[in-house]
Formats: structure tokens, C-alpha cells, sequence
């Protein structure tokens, strides 16, 4: 039977302890199966969010609850008092694609990583934040404790099929990817949940042929 693993990646308010989740992304594959996600969080806590932080994955420009582009859930020119509509805001999202209040996004992450091995860049970042979320509505985290970082994996990979000579400290992903040759996300792809999710994928895929 085989083991089945999440490649997972969050948009976050910032790079500080107290960060929360706006976008997650997660792709399961368990056996010959394997199903995407991306969920916005719609009642996001911004009260300690980092304006660097929200910029580094464009928040006002892709959240469905914050963008004010037309058709986004926000109408600024209308004489009501700008209410965010969230049925109007899920309008705009397309398939594969959520927008829960934390709540139900804590109960489907729980769900969809529940007895995985979370496959991600630097993966911790992302798993401390979610672990925090569940455990503000009653969750436990059920993933599997050893996470697979993806970076770790292809520095190994690359000395130890020396296909470089060194990798010199800090790591740069673009580079590291450039190196295997796997293609790093397009600009319109970086620092989206899913995109990133995807370039995990890529790498994991390319190193152990998918394994399981």
C-alpha cells in the first residue's frame, strides 16, 4: 500500500510566529490517485499582518475578498458601505478552488493531510502556520512528523550524483532547480500557493520518480 503524500504550500500575513494562512495549496496523491486544491481564507486575521509580507504574494491583488479590480468582491464606486460579499467573491473562483472562513479551512486541511508526508520548500514554515490554525478550532495536526523538504533533497541529490561541485550556502531555489533542470514557476506562477505546491511537485518528482 502506498504512503500517501501532500505537496503543500502556504500564502501567509507574514514571515513572523503569529503569521496566518490566506491561500493554501495542496496536492494529494495516494496510490495512482491524485487531486488538487487551493483554498483562500475568507476572515483572514489581519490585525498583526506584515504590508511586506501581503505584497510578496500580491494579497490585494489575488485574494477573492480583497481585490478591488472589477468584478471582485469589493465595489468601491457603489453607495453601500463596502460590506465584502463572500458569495460575489467565491463567483470568481474557478474549479479546484475554495473560499472558507478558517473554520472549514482548518477542518479540510486536517482532512487532506491527515497520515500524508508533506512534501514542500522548506515545509516547516508552512506546517507551523497550519499546525497553529488547527489547533485554534479544536484540531490536531495528523501529518506524518517527517517532512520532506524539497531543496534539502535536491542539494543532496546534486552532490551526490556530482552533477556540481558545491552549492554554496544560502541555498537559492531557482538556482538549485536550474541546476537538476526543472523548471522554476513562471513569474505569474511565484508566490502563489499553488504554484509553488507545483514546483515542490516538479522536484520531488524528478528526484525519486514519484515515489511513494
Amino acid at each position: 500500500m502506498s504512503t500517501p503524500i501532500v505537496f503543500l504550500d502556504c500564502e501567509t500575513t507574514g514571515l513572523h510566529a503569529d503569521r496566518r494562512p490566506w491561500e493554501i495549496a495542496m496536492i494529494r496523491r495516494e496510490g495512482d490517485r491524485q487531486r488538487s486544491l487551493t483554498i483562500y481564507v475568507s476572515d483572514v486575521d489581519l490585525s498583526s499582518a506584515e504590508l511586506i509580507g501581503l505584497r510578496v504574494g500580491r494579497f490585494h491583488d489575488r485574494h477573492p475578498m480583497y481585490r478591488k479590480d472589477v468584478g471582485g468582491a469589493f465595489d468601491i464606486d457603489t453607495e453601500s458601505d463596502d460590506t465584502v460579499d463572500p458569495w460575489a467573491a467565491d463567483d470568481q473562483l474557478g474549479v479546484d478552488h475554495c473560499l472558507y472562513p478558517e473554520q472549514h479551512a482548518a477542518v479540510t486541511v486536517e482532512r487532506w493531510t491527515r497520515g500524508a508526508h508533506i512534501v514542500g520548500a522548506v515545509p516547516n514554515f508552512d506546517t507551523e502556520c497550519l499546525a497553529a490554525m488547527l489547533r485554534r478550532h479544536g484540531l490536531c495536526p495528523a501529518w506524518h512528523h517527517h517532512l520532506i523538504d524539497v531543496e534539502a533533497l535536491a542539494v543532496g541529490y546534486l552532490h551526490g550524483t556530482r552533477q556540481v561541485g558545491s552549492v554554496p550556502l544560502p541555498w537559492k531555489s531557482d538556482a538549485v532547480s536550474t541546476f537538476l533542470g526543472v523548471r522554476p514557476p513562471s513569474e505569474d506562477e511565484r508566490h502563489t500557493a499553488m504554484g509553488d505546491a507545483r514546483w515542490a511537485m516538479r522536484l520531488y518528482d524528478h528526484i525519486t520518480g514519484g515515489a511513494q
